[in-house]
């Protein structure tokens, strides 16, 4: 009797997603329901907001479509004029507030998302020239971003939307208002961004890696994007992370101030100051829904940060 020999396992390559799937990272995401049930608040939330044309009942903002008859009709409640009702009421101007919350939440999570981008683009340039040039560069830059540390953020997002609307001509000031909202409030968020990685750009530049990438003729730009910005960009993601709360949050105080958005691409900002306007006669649900949607918004984002942020932590392993 001949043994007829087994015939051999070929192992396949694993999937990237196969290897994401039992990382450490996942394991740990796995393992903390604070960061499971923030995920899935955030996706929530953003998905909704991405396909508000195609989940909004209506459009808020279409005044063709509007019915001032509908006014003021209380959630889940029959109009007593036109007989029809609405999940979460309406507004004054007979507007559903769910579709309301859904074009609303599309504004403030652009915003707050373009201006974090800004925001981090120029703190990691700004970052990088200062840890890797270093001397009037480096004490320029640092002292910029320390005088600006003195005053609250939103006091310096007021002052460059105030500037940036005044220099404006009066017939574009509401075409550009999203865009100098985004400017204003980037510019008052860049400073932990240049600092933390200019800590970090001090540390990775005297390593060998450097050194060699010196030996072989790279320039200080390349040397400072292709070596020295992938190994720094940790401690950013996380930073980023947390800002988008801060800028949501931004966004929707200068709206409630009156210094955000338009009028006629309002924010959640905008419906939260023109619900408080009704709090007080009975109208509760035109500023409460759009403010607990802003609450579990930033609190979600805010909370999935604060897990990452952990998670990234070598110390905590």
């Amino acid at each position: 009797m001949v043994d007829t020999p087994l015939p051999e396992v070929v192992e396949k390559d694993p999937s990237r997603l196969s290897l994401a799937l039992r990382s450490d990272f996942f394991y740990a995401f796995k393992r903390s329901p604070v960061a499971v049930v923030s995920f899935a608040l955030v996706a929530l939330l953003v998905l909704s907001a991405v396909f508000a044309p195609l989940i909004a009942p209506y459009d808020p903002f279409d005044p063709a479509s509007l019915n001032l008859m509908n006014g003021f009709s209380a959630p889940m409640t029959p109009n007593a004029f036109t007989g029809e009702t609405f999940w979460l009421g309406t507004d004054d101007q007979g507007r559903d507030v769910f579709s309301t919350i859904l074009y609303g939440m599309r504004i403030s999570l652009f915003v707050g998302a373009a201006a974090v981008a800004f925001a981090m683009v120029l703190g990691i340039t700004l970052g990088l020239l200062a840890g890797y040039v270093g001397g009037w560069t480096e004490t320029i830059i640092m002292r910029v971003a320390d005088v600006q540390l003195t005053f609250p953020a939103i006091l310096v997002a007021m002052l460059i939307f105030g500037v940036a609307k005044g220099v404006t001509p009066v017939e574009y000031r509401d075409q550009m208002a999203i865009w100098v909202l985004i400017i204003a409030i980037g510019l008052s968020d860049w400073v932990q961004f240049a600092r933390v990685v200019r800590g970090a750009t001090l540390v990775e530049k005297n390593k060998e890696y450097v050194a060699a990438a010196k030996l072989i003729g790279r320039t200080g730009p390349a040397i400072m994007v292709r070596h020295i910005l992938p190994n720094v960009l940790s401690p950013v993601l996380v930073i980023a992370t947390i800002s988008l709360a801060l800028a949501i949050i931004a966004e929707a105080t200068l709206s409630f101030l009156g210094v955000g958005a338009p009028p006629t691409q309002p924010s959640l900002g905008t419906l939260i100051r023109i619900g408080q306007g009704f709090l007080f006669s009975g109208e509760w649900w035109i500023l409460l829904f759009p403010s607990v949607t802003l609450l579990v918004l930033a609190l979600s984002v805010n909370l999935l940060g604060d897990w990452l942020r952990d998670a990234l932590n070598p110390r905590l392993r």
